[in-house]
């Protein structure tokens, strides 16, 4: 197991009607959402929300995104959302997801998206020391 997943943060959603598809199955685009979710939350218990990364005009846009779907998710299921930091680079930073349905701890999806560090004038920077090392097991 990688070091950085050490440092896993964990949050649960349940997915809401709008989420699903015509089957009743958590539509696959969502997935994103989810991760989403799941970084903002483990940043924010890093301590540095995006809105403090954006005041001090740093910006993670998403450059990289892959996600394998294992069961599918449906209307008010309670979703488990583990995520950590698997690859940090010199201006990227890689954060890893495991997507379970709390009832009986099935794998539902598991992904990764890669982030690219931009600067105030939106260029390709290294990550600031402070946010490594807020990054870092």
């Amino acid at each position: 197991m990688d070091d950085f997943r050490r440092k896993i943060h964990e949050i649960k959603t349940r997915v809401r009607y709008q989420e699903t598809d015509q089957m009743g199955i958590v539509y696959y685009a969502n997935f994103l959402v989810f991760f989403e979710m799941g970084r903002t939350e483990y940043l924010r218990q890093c301590g540095l929300p995006y809105s403090e990364m954006e005041k001090e005009h740093i910006y993670f846009p998403v450059a990289e995104v892959h996600c394998n779907f294992r069961s599918p998710a449906y209307y008010d299921d309670v979703l488990i959302v583990r995520t950590w930091v698997s690859e940090l680079k010199h201006a990227t930073v890689q954060f890893s997801y495991k997507v379970f349905r709390e009832e009986g701890d099935t794998l539902v999806a598991e992904g990764y998206t890669k982030l690219a560090c931009l600067n105030a004038k939106r260029k390709p920077a290294a990550i600031p020391e402070k946010l490594r090392k807020l990054l870092q097991p």
